[in-house]
């Protein structure tokens, strides 16, 4: 939970408990009342998307409620690209990829003549945007083999430490949805278990999620190639190895909740018709479920795209969501602002 620092909850249980302390105890519970005041959702407008989430988790943790939830079965899952974090002009992951590929190009005189590699080496945007999730774990693979997790780890830190957006100039990291991370923290704060399922390369995710959505590791599910186990002048290490493990991606969304996380989420969220098995799967519509769906309609603060987009389309969720009951997100409309900083819109 983020709702409140660990120091803060400790002093606040020493002091109820030491009677000799009045000043300091009134003191923590000023905090705590103020914590508890915050806003809830800042950054979304008033209306009825807000107002469905919140109905939502009110239903499901009110013990009175024929809705209530445990909290051990409070499972939400997120989509990575396009529902956290902006995916245009292509997916971050594949563009980091893509900068693997021609960071080690000459070591692979092969890759001039043989797809997607030529593409990525010759700059062939039709051959680009015609890129799938299988074309990119394909990338991935081939770029990321041979080293060791920590060797990887140590990549992509310095990529997300040095590389920016192509149009807004900054690191990735800081195009996260500002709207997306209040809402995994009003989860926690009732208790909800918030994991990421993604249909992009889950070591790269690992690597960040827990710093940038406050995600540990361990509960982020992603496509992933494979891994050996050796022992490396006594020491034991995972290296990366060619091959593709799992694609968790569309029909394999649920197949990974079930693999990897082994309860049926509650709440699902995604952007795109390569989440929309993982939202059947979690609201059918015969359950206590919440599905959400985040729709690209604001060109001005960041792209509107939907059903014709290489890149994230929404063509298929986007009919079946209203027939489903799901929730719609019009960035639009229902964010007032898109991005952390006050710098972005």
């Amino acid at each position: 939970m983020r709702s409140m620092p660990l120091v803060v909850l400790a002093s606040a249980v020493a002091l109820t408990a030491c009677g000799d302390r009045p000043a300091r105890t009134s003191a923590a519970a000023d905090q705590t009342a103020s914590a508890a005041a915050a806003p809830v959702l800042p950054s979304w407008n008033e209306g009825p998307t807000r107002q469905s989430i919140v109905d939502f988790v009110e239903r499901v943790t009110d013990p009175a409620s024929p809705d209530y939830v445990t909290p051990a079965e409070r499972v939400a899952v997120f989509d990575n690209d396009g529902t956290l974090w902006s995916e245009q002009p292509m997916y971050f992951q594949l563009l980091f990829a893509l900068d693997r590929v021609r960071a080690i190009a000459d070591d692979h005189p092969e890759w001039r003549s043989t797809e997607p590699f030529r593409a990525i080496l010759e700059d062939d945007r039709e051959g680009l945007a015609a890129i799938g999730m299988h074309e990119i774990m394909e990338i991935v693979m081939a770029t990321h083999a041979g080293m060791t997790i920590d060797e990887f780890d140590a990549i992509v830190s310095d990529w997300l430490a040095t590389a920016t957006h192509p149009r807004f100039g900054v690191p990735y990291t800081e195009l996260v949805y500002q709207p997306m991370l209040e809402l995994l923290t009003y989860l926690r704060d009732n208790e909800f278990k918030t994991f990421i399922v993604s249909g992009g390369g889950m070591d790269m995710i690992r690597s960040f999620a827990e710093r940038v959505y406050g995600i540990p590791p361990e509960q982020v599910v992603g496509s992933a190639g494979e891994l050996e186990f050796s022992l490396v002048e006594g020491v034991p290490t995972l290296t990366k190895t060619p091959g593709i493990n799992f694609v968790d991606d569309k029909a394999g969304k649920p197949v990974g909740i079930r693999r990897f996380i082994g309860r049926r989420p509650i709440l699902a969220s995604g952007n795109s018709d390569g989440d929309l098995q993982m939202l059947q799967y979690t609201a059918p519509g015969d359950r206590t479920a919440f599905g959400l769906m985040v729709h690209h309609d604001d060109g001005d603060r960041e792209w509107a795209y939907d059903r014709d987009s290489h890149v994230g389309r929404l063509d298929v969720a986007l009919t079946e969501a209203p027939e489903r009951g799901w929730t719609v997100i019009s960035m639009k409309n229902d964010w007032s602002k898109i991005f952390p900083s006050p710098d972005l819109p």
